[in-house]
């Protein structure tokens, strides 16, 4: 009997596998082929992601194969610039670069190699689940069991829970009849991936930012004559985006004489190989049930969104960071089972609400009537002149709204801050220097002193550290501090604001407590066990 089964070990099943691993459950993962996909798929990651593989000290291994980059610009059909959600010059409030570009097969290697590190993770490569069932014993204790096979070798797991990591096309949420919300919109694009050696040539365009290098930018060409998104992967790694027109088919649009037909106008003199073309159906899709009995779905076998703003693997490495420390305290009897109806209420609207960002973005980038180009690009400019957008991709990102929050209080349910901090000369990430998985941030050591005696008394089990920050007197947690009105913060162990507080932790902590115990106010969803 295995605490965790994770069906499926591409980038977030294999992500899974190390934050739980990390918190000492006993896990297995199931993974149908027996090697890794070796063509690139998801190519943008943002900070939060390189914040999470820090939290299970894998950044700098994979940031040695990431590119961070400069933002995203859009160009209107006249050529010139309608959106720039660049960061160039700017602060960088939560340790990382915005925007980071990566080759999936390169990430997922190391995610899956770092599995390795974890007695308790047992990785099972060619094997497939065939068939998944739930049972509750005696006492009320629910179990999945899950039929196997390894080439001819059929065999029998059991686990508490399964997280299905298993794609867009999920059996196992096909096996649980959990049906699609579709958020209307799909168009056919084709994907062509290169190694160019040179920079990509662009035609002449207006407004350029004068601190921006465009070869270090996302640039969505939004054209009327054919909508084309350029980026800008790893070393000499780049990817096209070009949307297909009607009456086009797909595979005639896949041969090399299209493709190089395609590309010659940013490719001329330039010499490059052309790695893969491939045509797929861009999607706003998720599911209606994200836990059924004790089977989650994450990562693409729960949504399906929009490449515009590069967000699709974020939200499932969101999701299985969301569920890791619940699973981890559920799992040690130091939260309620009902913790982990949370996890679809608070992850839900957030990926709606990037969704319908990128949905929002894509009709406009598809636009194919030139006159309605013509005002689309009229209308942004006005737009983003009145502040009306996002200036980073960054800021699409909303807070936890439902769910284990202290809801009433300023900032709960934000991303905390994580500054770097000057130590004896050196610079240190914020997360490096605190441990705890709960962090308690005051001010002054009585205060800090205060807070702990609180901790110990409602909390006593819950690995919450308290942590003075007059040691370091730093000017972006003292800014934070005081737009938040607050003296305290309890931060999640995913880093988003639990809540804040004045100088008196005692309600706060107690409210946590309570919905640790079961009391939390988050709308249950309704399951069916199959």
């Amino acid at each position: 009997m295995y605490d965790v089964a994770i069906i499926g070990c591409g980038p977030v099943g294999a992500l899974a596998a190390n934050f739980l691993g990390k918190r000492g459950l006993d896990v297995v993962v199931l993974e149908k082929e027996a090697n890794p996909y070796p063509l690139p798929r998801a190519v943008h990651l943002d900070h939060e992601m390189v914040r999470l593989f820090q939290s299970v000290g894998l950044h700098d291994t994979i940031l040695k194969d990431m590119r961070d980059t400069d933002g995203h610009l859009h160009i209107g059909a006249d050529r010139g610039v309608i959106r720039y959600m660049g960061t160039v010059g700017k602060p960088r409030p939560y340790g990382w670069s915005n925007d980071y570009f990566f080759y999936q097969p390169e990430l997922e290697d190391h995610l899956r190699n770092a599995l390795s590190r974890f007695s308790n993770v047992s990785l099972r490569l060619g094997t497939e689940c065939v068939s998944i069932s739930q049972e509750t014993d005696t006492a009320g204790k629910r179990s999945v069991t899950l039929e196997t096979r390894t080439g001819d070798k059929a065999e029998t797991v059991q686990a508490r829970w399964v997280i299905a990591c298993d794609g867009a096309r999920s059996v196992v949420r096909k096996s649980l009849g959990i049906k699609l919300d579709d958020l209307q919109f799909e168009e056919p694009w084709l994907v062509v991936d290169a190694e160019v050696e040179g920079e990509i040539q662009f035609p002449p365009l207006s407004g350029l930012p004068d601190d921006a290098n465009i070869q270090q930018l996302s640039v969505m060409m939004c054209d009327p004559e054919r909508p084309a998104t350029v980026v800008p992967g790893r070393g000499n790694h780049r990817r096209w985006e070009l949307m297909l027109l009607p009456g086009e088919d797909d595979q005639a649009m896949m041969q090399p004489e299209k493709v190089a037909e395609l590309l010659a106008p940013y490719l001329k003199g330039v010499p490059h190989n052309i790695v893969r073309a491939a045509t797929y159906r861009f999607h706003g899709l998720v599911a209606e049930q994200w836990k059924c009995g004790n089977v989650f779905l994450a990562g693409d076998a729960a949504h399906q969104t929009p490449p515009f703003f590069g967000q699709g693997m974020c939200h499932g490495f969101r999701d299985v960071a969301n569920l890791a420390w619940k699973l981890d305290l559920v799992s040690k009897g130091l939260a309620n089972e009902s913790l982990l109806k949370t996890y679809q209420p608070e992850r839900d609207p957030h990926v709606r609400a990037v969704i319908s960002a990128a949905v929002g973005a894509g009709r406009y980038i598809c636009m194919l009537d030139r006159e309605k180009a013509a005002q689309r690009d009229i209308d942004i400019r006005e737009k983003v002149k009145k502040g009306e957008l996002p200036t980073t991709a960054a800021d699409l990102i909303p807070p936890v709204t439902d769910g284990i929050i202290a809801a009433e209080t300023s900032q709960a349910g934000r991303r905390f801050i994580q500054p770097r901090l000057n130590i004896n000369g050196s610079e240190q990430l914020f997360d490096d220097l605190t441990h705890g998985d709960w962090r308690l941030l005051v001010s002054g050591l009585d205060v800090a002193g205060k807070a702990l005696t609180q901790v110990k008394s409602t909390l006593p089990d819950l690995n919450i550290e308290v942590v003075d920050l007059s040691q370091w007197r730093d000017p972006q947690l003292t800014a934070w501090f005081e737009d938040a009105g607050a003296g305290a913060v309890l931060l999640r162990p995913d880093y988003y604001v639990y809540g804040t507080a004045s100088e008196c932790c005692a309600s706060l902590l107690q409210q946590l407590r309570d919905q640790l115990d079961g009391a939390c106010a988050a709308t249950p969803q309704q399951e069916s066990i199959a």
